[in-house]
């Protein structure tokens, strides 16, 4: 996500703006309608999840011309204008700047040895029962069951991830469902909704779109409470809100919570 914040539309326009150009384009599939970022035509390709930081003020420029296409029309178009590389070229799957998707790899070139997320720690259940060890967290993210030791009558998944102790907790799939979350370094797209109003919002990408209401606002923080649990909310992942086609602002959630009830109140 800061790759396209950071990267496609912050340095990139600097350097559009270097060379007096007025429009910059890119592959996304999104769109831009009124001033507005829409999710694109093709619900299975959207990649508004990743665009929700993106200065509001870029997207007068904006120029997303696959937005309103398919990818079996993208591709025919590519093949159309003689584009061929282009448009036989497989998907990319990867982490930004991270090609081989070994983004482990990475952390350990680029931390010391005695790097937290890379020291041996814990695996325990959510009643504090240590059930093995890992060789570090930085392996592992909520609901993944890589990794998790068997021998439970039922499977098991990360449900947390606590740095502090180096301790990954694992539970059901029950566990993993949220109700409420708060997210930080929120960012807006559009106007800012009410608190009490109803949104939807997504929390990885490609998940099902889910109704909340917004419980609060507080600077650049967020709160919500979900109508339905959603499995698997990760903090450090994104959340981002959808009026309809429209997408309102996004953030990183902080934390989850499994009661609707259990959110805390942020200070006024």
């Amino acid at each position: 996500m800061r790759c396209n914040t950071f990267t496609k539309f912050r340095d990139f326009l600097n350097k559009a703006d270097g060379i007096d150009a007025q429009w910059i384009a890119t592959g996304h599939y999104a769109r831009v309608a009124n001033g507005e970022l829409h999710r694109g035509l093709d619900a299975n390709k959207d990649q508004t999840y990743f665009l929700w930081g993106i200065n509001r003020n870029v997207l007068q420029r904006m120029l997303l011309p696959v937005g309103h296409l398919d990818k079996t029309a993208t591709r025919a178009r590519a093949h159309a204008m003689g584009l061929q590389v282009i448009a036989e070229k497989p998907e990319s799957q990867e982490i930004c700047f991270v090609p081989d998707g070994d983004y482990v790899r990475i952390l350990e070139s680029r931390l010391p040895a005695d790097a937290p997320a890379l020291l041996p720690g814990p695996i325990m259940t959510s009643n504090g029962v240590v059930i093995g060890q890992h060789a570090g967290f930085a392996r592992y993210t909520v609901g993944q069951r890589r990794g998790v030791p068997g021998g439970f009558p039922h499977p098991m998944y990360v449900i947390e991830v606590r740095p502090e102790s180096r301790a990954v907790v694992v539970g059901t799939r029950e566990e993993l469902l949220g109700s409420g979350l708060i997210a930080r370094e929120i960012n807006w797209l559009a106007d800012r909704p009410e608190v009490g109003e109803h949104v939807s919002v997504r929390v990885r990408h490609r998940a099902p779109l889910a109704s909340a209401e917004i419980v609060r606002i507080d600077g650049d923080e967020l709160e919500i409470a979900l109508d339905e649990p959603v499995s698997a909310i990760t903090p450090g992942q994104s959340v981002v809100l959808y009026d309809g086609e429209r997408v309102l602002g996004g953030g990183f959630i902080e934390s989850s919570r499994q009661q609707r009830n259990s959110l805390p109140v942020l200070a006024a």
